[in-house]
């Protein structure tokens, strides 16, 4: 009872607050700690294997270092009065969620191509997309949003609260920070090739299930929204595996499906081409409005997955 609890406090307080800059952040001291690490000990001159290695002991450091500061932080935090460790416990929580603050940044690009064109939108979009978007038209950008917020509907909420929910507080951040290294050095192309090879590889193992528990969850979804859920099913089920990683593809093929568009196909990323399949048929252009759809996706889908997971929870420990 008590993680369910937090669970739904935690979801309360990312809705209502979102993420802060200004705020106190365990992404925040996992990002410092990678970009100091590399600059240490990654230089791409060094052998292959070396490389490797390092990428391992980057992968395996921050693990150990997260759990032995969660640790520290909740005995502490506990010592001093039982509430002061359950508000810390929801704390952490709910740094792992990140559904309002995925949705504001979509807004963001939504207003910036309704205000101030393809030229400011292109701006925004970088911010929550790793590609090249200097060239990239106004239907290029909205589906660059919608693959983001599709993907992290399931990295950046189903995931994380899985984990939680297996785990408690600390198997979420034991997660953010396999997700965080992803993000950093789990790229295919120099200088990241060799030494983020062990931080891809354990991202696509932890998000193997939450995937494919968000492409159930978007189903649900697209058919509480009245949306195309049929066809998202179809194309759910065809284009699943339309993607260069074993995950991405199941929620983004679940959207394109539920919007009636195409998502997908070749962008260019650090200078270089990289070539994706596409996901759904090209019945028709996304249109800015499909920003606001993909965001009600994410909620309902957020939705689902607590109080689902709740359910299980309260009926494992009875």
């Amino acid at each position: 009872m008590k993680l369910v609890i937090s669970i739904g406090a935690a979801y309360l307080l990312d809705f209502l607050f979102a993420d802060p800059y200004s705020w106190p952040h365990p992404v925040k001291l996992m990002g410092k700690y990678i970009s100091w690490f590399l600059k240490r000990y990654n230089t791409p001159s060094k052998s292959i294997f070396l490389q490797y290695m390092i990428g391992l002991l980057l992968n395996v450091s921050l693990i150990f270092l997260i759990i032995i500061l969660s640790l520290i932080c909740l005995i502490i935090a506990y010592q001093m009065n039982y509430y002061v460790g359950w508000a810390i416990e929801i704390y952490m929580i709910y740094t792992c969620f990140s559904a309002k603050g995925l949705a504001i940044e979509a807004e963001k690009v939504k207003d910036e191509l309704t205000q101030g064109g393809v030229v400011k939108g292109r701006k925004q979009v970088a911010m929550i997309v790793g590609r090249n978007t200097e060239n990239l038209t106004e239907e290029e950008i909205i589906k660059a949003v919608i693959e983001t917020v599709a993907e992290n509907t399931s990295d950046g909420f189903v995931a994380p609260l899985f984990y939680i929910v297996l785990l408690g507080p600390i198997g979420g951040m034991i997660y953010k920070a396999i997700n965080t290294l992803d993000s950093m050095v789990g790229y295919k192309q120099f200088p990241y090739k060799y030494i983020g090879f062990f931080s891809a590889k354990f991202d696509d193992l932890v998000n193997w299930i939450p995937a494919r528990l968000s492409w159930i969850y978007l189903v649900i979804a697209s058919f509480l929204l009245r949306m195309n859920w049929k066809n998202g099913i179809r194309i759910g089920l065809r284009d699943r595996k339309n993607h260069n990683s074993p995950n991405s593809a199941f929620p983004e093929s679940v959207v394109a499906g539920a919007l009636d568009i195409q998502l997908g196909g070749t962008h260019e990323y650090h200078g270089k081409e990289v070539y994706k399949p596409t996901i759904g048929d090209d019945n028709r252009s996304p249109s800015i409005k499909d920003i606001d759809k993909v965001n009600l996706l994410l909620f309902c889908t957020s939705i689902l997955s607590v109080v689902t997971m709740s359910i299980i929870l309260l009926t494992i420990r009875i």
